[in-house]
């Protein structure tokens, strides 16, 4: 694909930090690859980006652009064609999925467009759940705090299914608020929302965030999310272009 040095970003603009803050999160050359038929599409193309600690960055960009792949290498859902994603400076590419597994749970949380809430739990067990995974103590107190804290204190023992959109997506914050990740990574999480109820989750989200020091990585088709963030970024055919920041 040719380049446009006055739109795509050079290596050392992507890689670029405003805090001056330790690097929770780092892409080198970061590439996937999918084939389709017998072609050979490039998904995320060569993408260089480094998140310091506590930043909030957006990635916006059409549907097909390569944000939602992006996210999912940067969670090690997904494995890079080639290049590497590094949290705190360590690569995650060659950690076997248990060990993916377990860097998620302690490391990283996830919000989903689609929410992706247990049907069989009630709100409060959602967001005990993966404290209990980890052993952690008064996990069920610490889930009650939580959906206090998302407004959702007298919601606990509703199922998802007795739940709008918007108190979904708040108990999914709560979930992924609960371990208290470095890295809260979203995927369109207010997509799903009408205008209102998706900046009311957003307002939660950045106070959360606040609370507890995240970096957050959010993708997003919508502007008005975008500019939330410290840095916005743009992108255009597996590449990260130019957006909004210092």
């Amino acid at each position: 694909m040719a380049r446009d040095d006055g739109d795509l970003l050079s290596r050392d603009q992507a890689a670029s930090s405003a805090t001056g803050a330790p690097l929770r999160l780092e892409t080198r050359r970061l590439r996937r690859e999918l084939r389709s038929g017998e072609r050979t599409l490039v998904v995320v193309n060569d993408i260089d980006l480094q998140v310091a600690a506590g930043e909030c960055v957006s990635i916006r960009g059409p549907s097909g652009a390569g944000k939602s792949t992006l996210l999912a290498l940067l969670a090690g859902l997904d494995r890079p064609t080639a290049g590497s994603v590094l949290i705190d400076g360590q690569p995650i590419e060659g950690l076997s999925e248990d060990e993916l597994a377990l860097l998620r749970r302690e490391k990283v949380g996830f919000v989903f467009q689609s929410f992706q809430l247990l049907g069989n739990l009630t709100a409060r067990e959602n967001v005990q759940y993966p404290l209990d995974l980890l052993g952690r103590g008064r996990s069920r107190q610490r889930a009650e705090a939580l959906l206090d804290d998302v407004g959702l204190a007298e919601r606990g023992h509703h199922y998802p299914s007795q739940l709008s959109g918007g108190e979904q997506q708040r108990v999914a914050l709560a979930r992924a608020f609960a371990a208290e990740p470095l890295i809260l990574l979203g995927d369109e999480p207010t997509g799903n929302l009408d205008t209102v109820t998706g900046a009311a989750i957003l307002d939660v989200m950045m106070a959360l965030r606040d609370r507890f020091g995240s970096t957050l990585v959010l993708v997003t088709h919508d502007p008005a999310v975008a500019a939330r963030a410290d840095r916005e970024f743009v992108m255009v055919d597996g590449r990260l272009a130019a957006g909004r920041g210092p």
